[in-house]
């Protein structure tokens, strides 16, 4: 039987097929034990070591304008949410921040080429108008793709005090914080109202602000499209079987390539304005004719339950 080096994190729409209780006739998938994905990310962006992976989209956008043998399957992986609430201040140590006043604050960030932080960055610019280089950016990590130098007036910071800290002691202004957001009343969003300027967003888009899709090794999906289908088919059906609610009428966690059309656009267009790809790209550049394919092949039940 085929075995796939496979990178999938636990997440509800994940668990049945992690659990083996969704398998193919196929292929068995041989899952990565790691506790965070995105700590594997740049094993699956400088090697071919796996077959299949969750991975940020930044990432594989760099990726795929480098040439690296990666195409896109349009399936959606983690836990969706919005990205508004994830830019903070420490009310304990500065007075309100807005997006109007963030010209030349410290603004922590954990990589320039972070999704999320990429997210955060284009709404400030697109939404907010703000400058994007009058704001001092200090970054704690490189991005995932060996290769990528930051851009120019990013500054690193020193030593090994994490972000979070820094933040509560002053050395940072703000910062953006996704994953492991804390529930402190000290960190207060620069957006007003964040999950309102959030459902507005997502209404005069037609998107969500996804950040992790899955990846295929491109001689595999080239060579071998049954198998591509069946990794889809199994995908969709754990998605199905989760069935998460939508958010505001909003699925965070879309499946198929039209579903995902707006949100890739606009995340292209974020990435392109922030000096982040090697070259511009479209939707449409990355996928293949295999994975473009997949949305007829097979669908999840779309009928979630509204909150």
């Amino acid at each position: 039987m085929l075995h796939l080096s496979t990178l999938l994190g636990n997440y509800p729409g994940t668990r049945a097929v992690r659990s083996k209780l969704l398998t193919s006739p196929l292929f068995e998938l041989d899952i990565c034990d790691a506790k965070v994905s995105n700590r594997v990310f740049p094993r699956v962006v400088n090697t071919r070591e796996f077959a299949v992976a969750e991975l940020a989209l930044i990432t594989f956008f760099q990726a795929r304008a480098a040439g690296r043998p990666l195409v896109l399957m349009p399936a959606v992986i983690g836990a969706g949410r919005h990205q508004h609430q994830c830019l903070v201040y420490n009310a304990e140590r500065s007075g309100p921040i807005t997006p109007d006043t963030l010209a030349g604050k410290r603004v922590g960030i954990r990589s320039v080429g972070q999704t999320t932080v990429t997210w955060v960055r284009g709404i400030l610019q697109n939404d907010h108008g703000v400058d994007l280089d009058s704001v001092r950016w200090v970054t704690f990590e490189n991005a995932h793709l060996d290769g990528f130098a930051d851009p120019a007036g990013v500054e690193r910071a020193q030593g090994d005090k994490p972000l979070l800290e820094r933040l509560y002691d002053g050395e940072l202004d703000a910062a953006v914080i996704g994953t492991g957001l804390p529930d402190d009343p000290r960190l207060k969003p620069v957006i007003a109202h964040p999950l309102q300027a959030a459902r507005d967003w997502s209404r005069r888009h037609g998107a969500v602000s996804i950040n992790h899709m899955v990846a295929l090794d491109a001689d595999l999906a080239r060579e071998r499209p049954d198998v591509v289908r069946e990794v889809w088919r199994l995908l969709c059906e754990g998605k199905r079987m989760a069935a998460e609610p939508r958010v505001d009428g909003f699925d965070l966690t879309p499946f198929g390539l039209e579903a995902n059309r707006a949100s890739l656009d606009v995340l292209l267009r974020y990435a392109l304005q922030q000096n982040l790809l090697a070259r511009p790209l479209s939707v449409d550049d990355l996928f293949d004719d295999t994975t473009r394919a997949l949305e007829a092949a097979f669908q999840p039940d779309h009928t979630e339950t509204t909150a």
